[in-house]
This record gives C-alpha cells, structure tokens and sequence, in this order.
C-alpha cells in the first residue's frame, strides 16, 4: 500500500509542473496540435512572415490578457496589400531606429487567429524571447494554423 502511494505521489509530481495554460498552435481542419508554449498572463509572442507584395517584413505582437490572446503591436516597413493604412482609436504610430513604422496600442482580441503558411516565404514565431521557430519546419507548407490559449493538466 505504501508503495502504490509513493507511486501515484511520484506521478503526481511529475505531472503537476506541466500543467498550465500554453500557447497552443493546431490544424486548422484536424485539429492537431503542432506545438505548445507554457504562457502566463502579461507574456507575449510575435509572428513574423514577409510581406508577400512589398517584400518587407510585418510582424504582429501578441500578448497573453485575461485568458485571451490580444493583438497589441505591428510592426512594418512599407504599405502594402492588407496593411494597416488608418489608426484606431487608442492606436499609436511611431518609428523604430531602423525605419519602420510601429502600431502600439491595438489591443484586439484575436484567440483562435488562423494563418496560412506560405509555400514562398515563412512565417516565425517568437514566444517570450525565444529563437525564431519556423512556421513551415513545424506544421508544414500550406498548413492553416490557429494560435489559442489553452489549459492543459500535463
């Protein structure tokens, strides 16, 4: 008996460290889960591809709030199909050091936000401050790709 306690406090130890909630990215259709990233409130993450007309780089900023994924920052270096030409209210404009323009202030709910991984360019996540991950290497070309917030028990 004391055995099968010292066993099911072992698991239990385990198991007990994963569980939280994670950056979840899945299959669109399937709903397979390609990768998960231990996120807590307040941490934020990018997704960074290339602008497929202008050939520029965007990068959208997300951050961890309430349970909920939040678009709050873009950054890009030129106008281009499906990019942001108006500010919101409560949205700023500025400038980085290397040119490009930066959108602050966006706050937007976008839990469940799907991406199309390019067959020409990538697309790379960011979590916290982390290596680049490649989009393509990890759910593969042409992948529809849904980014949530989920709770998982290990």
């Amino acid at each position: 008996m004391a055995a099968a306690i010292v066993l099911i406090i072992a698991a239990a130890s385990l198991l007990i460290p994963r569980a939280g909630y994670y950056l979840t990215l899945r299959n669109k259709d399937s709903g397979e889960l390609y990768a998960r990233y231990r996120m807590d409130e307040g941490d934020r993450f990018s997704i960074t591809f290339k602008h497929s007309v202008n050939q520029y780089p965007l990068t959208d900023t997300f951050e961890i709030s309430e349970g909920k994924i939040y678009a709050e920052e873009c950054k890009y270096y030129a106008y281009g199909a499906g990019v942001q030409v108006e500010l919101n209210p409560g949205e700023e404009l500025s400038y980085t050091d290397d040119g490009a323009m930066l959108i602050t202030g966006i706050h937007q709910d976008r839990t469940g936000v799907c991406y199309a991984v390019a067959t020409v360019y990538d697309f790379f996540l960011k979590v916290k401050d982390g290596p680049d991950i490649s989009l393509r290497d990890l759910c593969g070309r042409n992948s529809l790709v849904t980014l949530n917030y989920e709770f998982f028990l290990y």
